[in-house]
């Protein structure tokens, strides 16, 4: 039994990026997935049933519990398997590229979901797409010739920026194809030995994105 308890909605969502970092380090663990109800209640009893059972400082999902160490919020727990798994900066520049990396990350995620879940979706979607080819030119420049966003080695965020990407690509089809360097960056974290046996294997969730209340990626 594995001693790694996972848990988030049974969707790809904030949850992937850790999926694909601990499949990387070839961990093994319990993949808790709750489920949510139909409309109009969309009822969260599963999660609720365990929320404040599991020790938790701030119950939430995504949460990742290994003996006394009891985590939730995203990037809390990157950084935290990062550290624990070699896959944190390490310089003055690597800890600066990463952190830019996560700005960006972070505002790219709160824009992706604004649209998803918006009732209206399809109103936005002709800007959202518009400003997403302008931020990926500069997120383009800023990776360069490097093969990851640290720098030459492979850190926490490249597995984030890896999902927002495949998940943009999933609703603008093409959206790579200015950025060669991106397309290499993906297919390249993609491509790496334990994601893609993992990413091609009954564990992994490739669909829905988002949860059922969303306008796009839910069920």
């Amino acid at each position: 039994m594995a001693s790694v308890k996972t848990g988030y909605w049974n969707i790809r969502g904030y949850m992937q990026p850790i999926r694909l970092l601990l499949a990387y380090a070839g961990v093994e663990y319990e993949d808790k997935r709750y489920n949510i109800g139909p409309a109009p209640d969309y009822d969260r009893s599963e999660w609720l049933n365990d929320k404040f059972n599991l020790g938790l400082d701030f119950p939430n999902c995504p949460y990742y519990i290994d003996g006394d160490v009891k985590l939730s919020q995203t990037f809390a727990i990157l950084k935290y398997l990062g550290r624990k798994h070699n896959l944190a900066p390490k310089t003055e520049e690597e800890h600066i590229r990463v952190d830019l990396a996560e700005a960006e990350a972070i505002d790219l995620r709160t824009k992706w979901s604004t649209l998803c879940y918006n009732a209206e979706f399809e109103k936005m979607k002709p800007e959202y797409v518009k400003n997403a080819a302008v931020k990926l030119k500069e997120i383009s420049t800023f990776l360069g010739s490097h093969p990851y966003f640290a720098g030459q080695n492979i850190t926490y965020i490249d597995f984030l920026i890896y999902e927002l990407m495949d998940q943009n690509s999933q609703l603008i089809p093409g959206l790579l194809d200015e950025f060669p360097n991106l397309k290499e960056f993906h297919a390249r974290i993609g491509g790496l030995e334990k994601v893609a046996a993992y990413l091609s294997s009954d564990k992994c969730i490739k669909y829905p994105f988002n949860g059922p209340m969303a306008q796009w990626g839910g069920k």
